[in-house]
């Protein structure tokens, strides 16, 4: 039997050139990051090319993990700043315009839409749910995804001052909805 190791050590490993430890980081966590970018994202080509950016600067040592937090969450944050990156540039402009139309326009729900109103914690889930889609997606980008104004702006394609003025009416909203 092969003895697992933990998230920490693979990313020393594959940090100091072990090939099958970032093997291994990869199968555990690529799906995963996937997943989570196409909620964001629905190119899945630009997508896939920023799975593979991310966990190329973690081969290459050009991000590395200081061990103050999960892996999962360092890796979202590097993989969600690539896909920012990613979707500034002069030919995702497009592509990302037709994205959030085809996702404004769908009948199902994200797998975090869900996530998010399933919360079971007092009233929470039903304020959540109350809340209007824009100002939900503000919250998740900034809150839940730990984006800035700007980075939130980029994604959710409108100016930053709306980004700041959804976020404030989604807060207000919430404590209203929960005292």
């Amino acid at each position: 039997m092969s003895e697992t190791r933990s998230d920490g050590e693979l990313l020393r490993a594959a940090a100091d050139g072990d090939r099958r430890a970032f093997e291994e980081l990869y199968r555990r966590y690529a799906p995963w990051l996937t997943a989570r970018l196409r909620g964001r994202c629905a190119d899945a080509g630009v997508v896939d090319d920023v799975v593979q950016e991310t966990f190329l600067a973690i081969w290459r040592g050009k991000a590395r993990y200081r061990e103050d937090g999960d892996v999962a969450g360092w890796l979202w944050r590097i993989g969600s700043r690539r896909l920012i990156d990613a979707l500034r540039s002069d030919g995702a402009r497009g592509r990302l315009r037709q994205a959030l139309s085809r996702l404004r326009h769908r009948d199902e729900a994200s797998a975090e839409e869900r996530v998010l109103a399933g919360v079971e914690h007092g009233d929470l889930a039903g304020a959540l749910v109350r809340l209007s889609p824009e100002l939900r997606a503000v919250l998740q980008a900034t809150v839940i995804d730990g984006l800035t104004t700007r980075e939130a702006a980029v994604l959710l394609g409108i100016p930053p001052g709306t980004v700041k003025t959804r976020a404030m009416r989604a807060r207000k909203q919430l404590r209203e909805a929960l005292t």
